[in-house]
């Protein structure tokens, strides 16, 4: 029986593992778009229309500066509320029961 719940772990921790990877991916996925969208839809203008913020230009504030911001609190969010801690080490649950 010990056995089949090692397979159960082992299962449970690669399980875990691959929603964490995916939560990972949909993050840099959310940052590329974020930035790829303020820096190439504001940064496309002429110079002279730029607007700023900041003594920034706006497209750079927005993707960037903004961006790292919503990105740093994103993962702060995510690792506290959705990551759960998983132990590395196999362990036999039943023979020490």
């Amino acid at each position: 029986m010990s056995k089949e719940n090692d397979r159960n772990n082992k299962d449970d921790r690669f399980r875990i593992a691959n929603r964490e990877a995916l939560i990972g991916v949909g993050l840099v996925i959310f940052n590329f778009i974020w930035w790829y969208g303020f820096a190439y839809g504001l940064g496309s203008k002429p110079v002279e229309e730029y607007s700023y913020v900041l003594g920034l230009p706006s497209w750079f504030f927005y993707s960037c500066v903004l961006g790292f911001i919503i990105d740093v609190a994103l993962v702060i969010f995510i690792v506290k509320f959705f990551l759960v801690e998983v132990s590395f080490e196999e362990t036999d649950r039943g023979e020490d029961e």
